[in-house]
């Protein structure tokens, strides 16, 4: 087993492994791996229908900010609170003064790569484009850069595994109703997110929508580490109806589960509906397969239950492969 945490520049003739070695991406600690959730739902039972009703206990909002900030790192997990974000700045300060001039020989300029992944951060877990990239960084730190440039830096950043973004979904949805085609930005961590923001535990308490977007970026990396442990794939979908899933896991039979995600039990009725209208939608109007299973996962629900309208919820702290 061979590891490595950066794409080496490539210089002369090198064997692309082919047949000899198989690539497999390392992503950081799941809560479940951590010991932070009770792993007392199988999100692989969950996708075939199969729910056990259970009390999870009760999670408090301070102890959710907390795993944000601090992250998946093995080196983290017995910091005190005043330390979890040491590791996921000294990650990014390596990257940007070390790792950027190592990848290849371009030379790229460090402050505005620094911009542009605070720009990335401020729209951690949405799907906005190039363009918005480059709107909001003029907006913010008063600077001009290139699309084209956004993408080479953008490149260069997936390369350093330090981005993970989330496909879009189509399954075999066929239908004259488009569907958009934008990857779900996000850090491979949302501890690195909260990082290259500074935004403390208590920034973050005072700043709930921004705390949504982190939380959801939690969840989208543990369900796609549960995801792919089984042989399955993490999405999102959206149309131009306004149909929208947080996460839509497909299973190699074809078979999906479509999930939200939401921070607040009070936010439950609402994820429901939303994932019955647009299950609808695309099982009726867009001539698609149903899913599977729709399921709530939250952070403030203290049980995991089946709702009478057959949607399911799960806190993330109850979750495991």
């Amino acid at each position: 087993i061979l590891t490595g945490s950066a794409t080496p520049n490539r210089k002369g003739v090198l064997h692309s492994g082919a047949g000899r070695i198989a690539t497999l991406r390392m992503r950081p600690m799941s809560l479940f791996e951590s010991g932070d959730s009770t792993g007392q739902v199988s999100l692989e039972s969950l996708l075939n229908g199969k729910l056990k009703p259970a009390n999870t206990g009760e999670v408090s909002l301070k102890k959710l900010i907390r795993l944000i900030v601090r992250g998946g790192w093995p080196a983290s997990l017995d910091l005190n609170d005043d330390q979890i974000a040491l590791l996921p700045g000294e990650y990014l300060k390596a990257i940007l003064d070390d790792d950027l001039n190592r990848v290849d020989p371009v030379k790229r300029d460090r402050a505005k790569i620094k911009m542009l992944m605070k720009s990335l951060a401020r729209n951690e877990s949405t799907t906005v484009t190039n363009n918005t990239l480059k709107k909001d960084i003029k907006a913010s730190d008063q600077e001009n850069i290139d699309v084209d440039t956004i993408a080479d830096y953008l490149g260069v950043l997936s390369r350093l595994f330090l981005l993970d973004n989330q496909a879009p979904f189509s399954g075999k949805i066929r239908s004259s109703v488009r569907i958009r085609q934008s990857e779900k930005r996000h850090f491979s961590d949302p501890s690195l997110a909260c990082a290259i923001l500074e935004a403390t535990p208590e920034m973050l308490l005072n700043d709930l929508e921004t705390l949504g977007f982190m939380f959801e970026a939690l969840c989208e990396r543990d369900l796609r580490i549960y995801a792919e442990s089984f042989g399955a794939h993490l999405y999102h979908y959206q149309d131009y109806r306004q149909n929208e899933i947080d996460a839509v896991i497909q299973l190699k039979d074809g078979r999906w589960g479509a999930f939200e995600i939401k921070l607040g039990a009070n936010q439950i009725d609402a994820a429901a509906a939303n994932l019955n209208k647009t299950a609808h939608d695309i099982s009726e109007d867009m001539s698609g397969q149903p899913p599977s299973v729709m399921a709530v996962i939250c952070g403030k629900s203290i049980a995991a239950y089946q709702r009478p309208d057959g949607v399911m919820v799960v806190p993330i702290t109850a979750l495991k492969p």
